[in-house]
């Protein structure tokens, strides 16, 4: 059973008590002597006159008894409850001799009556027990169901939580030990990103840039930050200024940049700027107010106005362009290939722009279909016309019907088609190429071409048979691929968020989805507005926690005042567990000048659509494999439930493997919130010590299961 019945226990208490009494009176009688086959002694003449007399006796008090009443219905309820199995009709006497069982006035007849009354009492202990526990177990399982199991689930949690901690106790004392630092030249290694390997491997033509995650992929060391770092800048002004010694490039590097994308220079031989070289003059602002004129808009204030949110800017160069859209409410997301040196990703990150390692060369973006208003592509190094236009159909497979496509290029520069033969030939192809994907050519000026893809699915049904590739069936059509290798067909024409931009809301409220939109993806209003409203107060809970520390380039001495907003030190924000995106609508609603990569684990339901219809980003991620970004690039990082989403499947990475990356991708002096149930918090806090992490635990109200897991990781240096 699953739990005890305490009125029940009771009752077999008092039944075994009864049964023991009775076994040991039964026990204590002595033993009788049966008539036959028993020889007795003294004279028989004698013998017999006895028996006759007493015979005669007998007769004249049974004719008595027999007209009492009382005495037969006695009588009849004895023999009903204690029968008579003597071979005899009424046993024998001591002397031998059969005598009456029920004499009222024999000692044997009291014993008789002891005995019954005890075996009616046994009957009515029985029974009233029987129907208390009856009682006891019916309110149980009405009124106490729910919590009878959530207790269970809670039995169940602590089951995990311990197998969990004898598993890492079984290993001996050298695994609770804390974990050892990654060699030097591990400061900005990226696991599943090894281009040693991949040319080992066979790849070549830039495949060897591609990623790779194997099962020695991760990483079970501490990478500690360079010599120098510093922690970085304030918001705004970690944008313009950065550390050099923050991220690895050489003064070659800084030198030689000079492009529209790639312009910096250097600051006291401590300091890299990204503003312009002449206040009179950015070429990033000239640049964007040109492409808003070749939409048709008067300048890139207005990109919100045409249906334009999120931007995918592909070979990002140092993040220029999204540091300038980001002021007019644009929110622009770099890729760019895995560099050792001198890498777009990492110094857009330092910067506190959105940015994350992504290749075309081998397999599909981990983006579902129709995610981005416009992609963009300034001399971004990828040829287009090569392997048969596979890579302009990933573009067109990421990008919202009716969104644009940007591409800035010496190729597209009709003098230059004059002088080389083999430029024409491929401005030719990619024009052509795109036609057939039903984009319209919109404008070209200087290097720059604009294109914008169809609003109206039909159109792929009116091309010439046997031009451009062919509509992806439903089986290829996925919606949210991860990593898969590119497909040379057209997806997202299957999906049901077909929609175009210009059709949708607004920022910013096109964050708020309708009822019609919401449906597409199984929710409800009063979903995603109970979700947004529980991440308001927790982010007002968060704020109240980590502050004052947050405001400051390191933490807050007592008495240093708090600067004036939008100063934080909170920029780069990491949601590994993202849900609908409610972290991320909440720091915007609160005034916080962050952004949020949104991370939807591959294990859970896939929310990822939804996220980026809302007007924000993120990614799909296993994350069992390490995260495609360089070290140290986080400010803080967010989880809610994730351990229990690792916890509830087959176990294929730990909680110190889940935390080692974490480590891994957080700045010093970031911050790590973790909410999940008691006991995978329990667990958790007894792993943060090995990381030389500092945490406390926090409970987050009264009666509820779950608790707050608050570390901040320090600033560790090598002593090289």
């Amino acid at each position: 059973m699953p739990f005890d019945l305490p009125g029940f226990a009771l009752s077999s208490f008092s039944y075994n008590q009864a049964l023991w009494g009775f076994q040991v009176i039964t026990m204590s009688r002595p033993l009788q002597r049966g008539v036959s086959g028993i020889r007795n002694s003294g004279n028989n003449n004698d013998f017999w006159e006895s028996q006759v007399k007493d015979k005669a006796e007998k007769e004249v008090l049974d004719r008595n008894r027999s007209s009492d009443p009382g005495y037969l219905s006695l009588r009849f309820r004895c023999r009903f409850f204690c029968p008579d199995n003597s071979p005899s009709k009424y046993g024998t006497s001591e002397n031998g001799f059969a005598s009456d069982p029920f004499g009222i006035g024999s000692p044997r007849s009291r014993h008789k009556l002891t005995v019954l009354f005890l075996k009616l009492s046994l009957v009515v202990i029985v029974i009233l027990a029987l129907t208390g526990s009856f009682w006891w177990t019916l309110s149980i399982s009405t009124s106490s169901r729910g919590h009878i199991f959530h207790g269970y689930r809670r039995l169940q949690e602590q089951l995990v939580s311990d197998l969990w901690d004898i598993g890492e106790l079984s290993l001996g004392p050298s695994r609770m030990k804390e974990i050892e630092f990654c060699p030097e030249e591990s400061e900005n290694h990226i696991p599943c990103f090894n281009v040693s390997e991949n040319f080992a491997l066979g790849y070549s033509d830039g495949d060897e840039y591609d990623r790779l995650c194997g099962q020695g992929s991760r990483q079970s060391c501490l990478v500690l930050p360079p010599v120098n770092y510093k922690i970085p800048l304030r918001w705004p002004t970690g944008r313009d200024v950065i550390w050099v010694a923050n991220v690895k490039i050489t003064g070659q590097e800084v030198f030689t940049s000079g492009s529209l994308t790639k312009r910096m220079m250097m600051l006291e031989e401590e300091q890299i700027s990204f503003r312009s070289a002449s206040p009179m003059f950015d070429g990033v602002e000239d640049y964007s107010h040109q492409i808003a004129e070749m939409i048709g808009l008067r300048n890139e204030s207005n990109f919100i106005q045409a249906g334009v949110r999120t931007i995918l800017d592909i070979g990002c160069g140092y993040g220029s362009f999204g540091a300038h859209l980001f002021s007019k409410q644009l929110l622009t997301m770099c890729i760019a290939n895995y560099e050792s040196s001198g890498s777009q990703v990492q110094l857009t990150l330092e910067r506190g722009l959105p940015a994350m390692i992504g290749s075309f060369n081998l397999k599909q973006l981990p983006y579902p279909s129709l995610s981005f208003d416009m992609l963009h592509c300034a001399r971004c190094g990828i040829d287009w016309d090569k392997k048969d236009g596979i890579f302009l159909i990933e573009v067109d497979r990421v990008l919202k019907p009716g969104g644009y496509f940007v591409w800035t290029s010496p190729l597209t520069n009709a003098q230059s088609f004059l002088r080389n033969k083999e430029k024409q030939k491929s401005w030719n192809f990619v024009r052509d190429f795109a036609e057939n994907l039903c984009w319209e050519l919109m404008s070209q000026q200087d290097e720059t071409v604009l294109w914008k893809k169809t609003s109206k699915r039909t159109c792929y049904n009116s091309r010439k048979p046997g031009s451009g590739p062919p509509i992806c069936s439903k089986g290829q059509d996925i919606e949210s691929p991860y990593y898969r290798p590119l497909q040379n067909c057209i997806g997202g024409t299957h999906s049901r968020r077909w929609l175009p931009i210009e059709e949708r809301p607004t920022w910013p409220p096109r964050s708020n989805l309708n009822k019609n939109e919401l449906a597409l993806y199984g929710l409800n209003s009063e979903e995603l507005n109970e979700d947004t409203a529980n991440y308001k107060t927790a982010v007002r809970n968060f704020w109240s926690l980590l502050s004052p520390l947050i405001f400051s380039d390191h933490p807050k001495r007592p008495g240093d005042e708090d600067p004036s907003p939008p100063y934080n030190m909170l920029r780069n924000v990491l949601d590994m567990n993202a849900h609908y995106g409610g972290l991320n609508a909440a720091l915007l609603e609160a005034g916080k000048s962050v952004w949020v990569m949104n991370v939807v684990p591959t294990n859970g339901p896939n929310y990822l659509p939804l996220i980026l219809d809302r007007g924000y980003v993120g990614v799909l991620h296993d994350w069992c494999e390490a995260f495609p970004t360089y070290p140290r690039t986080y400010d803080m990082v967010h989880a809610e439930g994730l351990l229990s989403l690792e916890t509830s499947q087959h176990q294929r990475c730990t909680i110190l493997d889940l935390f080692t990356e974490i480590d891994r991708l957080l700045r010093p002096e970031g911050w790590v919130i973790i909410r999940d149930t008691a006991p995978l918090i329990g667990s958790a806090r007894a792993l943060t010590t090995r990381l030389k992490w500092d945490a406390r635990v926090v409970e987050i109200e009264s009666n509820s299961d779950e608790r707050l897991l608050i570390c901040q990781k320090p600033l560790l240096k090598s002593h090289s």
